[in-house]
């Protein structure tokens, strides 16, 4: 729905910023949220609401414009009253209400505007209403992010879709965007949290646009039952695949449509003497603005990868170590091979492309994390974000 909360431009129809999920029952949900210390308001809230539910909830309401973050305790009151009116809308409890906040840091969400949307919302709540919902999460998104994924098994198939936002501040440690997932597994509340930790680990958690991790992360989980396919193990593959394929693709598209990207790129690391020097290494080629910046001009630029590589912290080999853009060798075990750099330029010319660094240690783990080229437009949307 469209409330008030994002500015409306002259001649434009008002833009959509207010969006609710709501499940016919209680159901099984968890969450994972931001690591960021300057936690939001909403995040704050729907901690609480999942603590004292036990993991079960009714609605999720999201709202775009305004992140309601670093607003003091009248953001902490604003948030539960969003809350409140949710739950007095659909005639449940506030504390079966989860709610998600994003946009400008640093500004009172409008709850006059927030309950209009909130009632419009619910009188407007149909099974043909996600596209709207996943346009009005939206930020500087270029474009709205679906996905779908079942798994077909003998005691019947299990189903997963999901909607997600994001475009800036991308470093999930957990998740720098708003990510909603829904299925209809029948699953405890528990083992619901771990499978969603796992899948978010590998997907929303392996991405960057800029290295900046937001106040107001989180991704939901509802799990509603309906298929009567019993979940009780976190890695059963009939909840896990479609999780996976699902929030894979919403992370990757989060990528595509970063802020003033033209490239989405897998970065691939391996030879690693451990789990986390492989993503220590993968996560600082991804974040590195000189990399970023050289694949954005189409220049194979091996030695700033190697130099990200070894200044990650990670166990590292020069004299073993090997660069590849595509399928094109640059530094193999220590040794440059400038004459294929026009070979590895035409890698860089297309619209994706993968960069694999082996990290000369001889080890056998590996990373891959998905990012973006940085561009002249990255600085224009945030430097006229607020104005």
């Amino acid at each position: 729905m469209s409330c008030g909360i994002k500015k409306q431009r002259p001649g434009v129809s008002a833009p959509l910023d207010m969006a609710m999920i709501a499940a016919d029952g209680p159901v099984s949900a968890a969450a994972v949220f931001t690591t960021n210390k300057a936690v939001a308001a909403p995040v704050v809230v729907s901690r609480e609401h999942l603590a004292a539910t036990g993991g079960y909830a009714r609605v999720v309401v999201a709202n775009s414009g305004c992140a309601n973050a670093a607003t003091g305790q009248e953001g902490m009151n604003v948030a539960r009253a969003m809350a409140a009116a949710a739950a007095d809308a659909l005639g449940v409890k506030a504390s079966e209400v989860l709610i998600a906040s994003t946009g400008v840091i640093g500004v009172l969400l409008d709850i006059t505007k927030v309950r209009t949307g909130v009632a419009a919302a619910t009188a407007a709540l149909a099974v043909g209403g996600a596209n709207d919902a996943m346009k009005a999460i939206m930020t500087t998104d270029p474009f709205p992010k679906s996905a779908a994924a079942a798994f077909d098994a003998p005691e019947g198939t299990v189903t997963v879709g999901g909607m997600a936002k994001g475009s800036g501040m991308i470093e999930p440690r957990m998740a720098t965007m708003l990510g909603f997932l829904t299925t209809d597994a029948q699953v405890e509340p528990g083992v619901l949290a771990g499978a969603l930790r796992g899948v978010v680990d590998a997907t929303f958690n392996a991405i960057t646009v800029d290295g900046e991790c937001s106040t107001n992360d989180c991704v939901f989980v509802l799990a509603s039952g309906a298929s009567g396919v019993k979940i009780t193990d976190a890695n059963d593959p009939r909840l896990i695949e479609p999780m996976m394929q699902v929030a894979g693709h919403l992370a990757r598209e989060i990528v595509r449509g970063g802020e003033g990207a033209t490239k989405l790129v897998t970065v691939q690391v391996t030879g690693a003497e451990s789990h986390a020097d492989a993503w220590l290494a993968a996560r600082t080629i991804a974040n590195s603005p000189l990399v970023k910046t050289a694949i954005h001009g189409g220049d194979p630029n091996w030695g700033r990868l190697v130099a990200a590589a070894g200044r990650s912290g990670a166990a590292f080999n020069l004299d073993r170590a090997s660069v590849s853009i595509g399928d094109v060798a640059l530094f193999v075990s220590g040794t440059p091979h400038d004459d294929r750099s026009d070979a590895a330029a035409s890698v860089l010319q297309g619209a994706e492309m993968t960069i694999t660094v082996n990290l000369g240690m001889g080890g056998t783990h590996t990373a891959t994390m998905w990012t973006c080229d940085f561009s002249a437009e990255y600085v224009r949307i945030n430097a006229e974000y607020r104005t």
